[in-house]
């Protein structure tokens, strides 16, 4: 049934790089047969090798349509634990969570506002859970982050994955207080976020990241946890993520 999990992330994001290729190609092409100087043969023919190498890094390492891993296995290594997920999207960290912590149910929650997901709402969240076969440990709830519809200490844990980061920059403190205002005291929270380490410059350059400095970035999102009421305990990276685990004081 796994094979039926569809995330839903779009064309220009799993094969953008494709694009590149292509009119890179198809310039080197004329440039050859226009008889061009050796130089935009040059810049053609690297633009085209990069585009390839971007692609296969997109595929093999960011593999947005694939299920990913929990980054530590600290998180939620207790047992048994009721987690919210801030930004669900279509499932991938939901369905990360229930599978890798079988002792765990997760509350996905998202606006489902995203353009860069295909047929984004509940119904393709639902889709990926049943296929997943984690439905019944999940309830999916659309409301927006900066509000949650809980009460105080409703959680045992929190996970947030490339979505916190996305919103705007003013709305970002109001969101980590929420956060902090439905879990538990001693509740765990697993935030990732973009970084741009070297697969991210390699593959998109300045694209993707708005001049966003990695020093910078690891510095200001254990601050602004410590500033919501969180306790930093662990920080590290993976591919193309910063990732803290934070507990509530």
């Amino acid at each position: 049934m796994r094979s039926l999990i569809d995330f839903g992330y779009t064309w220009p994001w799993t094969h953008g790089h494709l694009i590149v290729l292509g009119a890179a190609t198809a310039l080197l092409v004329l440039a050859w047969w226009r008889r061009w100087h050796w130089l935009p043969k040059m810049v053609f023919g690297v633009v085209a090798v990069w585009a390839i190498a971007a692609f296969l890094v997109v595929q093999t390492v960011f593999r947005y349509n694939d299920l990913p891993t929990i980054p530590t296995p600290a998180f939620l290594s207790s047992g048994a634990a009721r987690a919210l997920d801030l930004g669900a999207g279509s499932g991938r960290s939901t369905i990360m969570v229930l599978l890798e912590r079988p002792k765990t149910t997760v509350v996905a929650l998202d606006d489902f506002s995203a353009t860069y997901i295909r047929d984004h709402g509940p119904e393709k969240l639902k889709a990926n859970l049943r296929a997943a076969g984690v439905e019944g440990r999940a309830e999916v709830v659309s409301a927006d982050m900066r509000k949650l519809p809980f009460e105080n200490a409703t959680f045992d844990a929190l996970v947030s994955t490339y979505a916190i980061d996305h919103l705007p920059p003013g709305d970002i403190p109001g969101a980590l207080a929420e956060a902090a205002r439905v879990v538990r005291p001693g509740g765990e929270f697993l935030l990732e976020v973009m970084y741009p380490d070297a697969w991210m410059k390699f593959a998109y350059g300045p694209v993707m990241m708005h001049g966003a400095n990695a020093g910078r970035i690891r510095a200001r999102w254990p601050s602004m946890l410590e500033a919501a009421g969180f306790r930093v305990v662990e920080q590290g990276t993976a591919p193309a993520t910063f990732y803290v685990r934070a507990v509530r004081r």
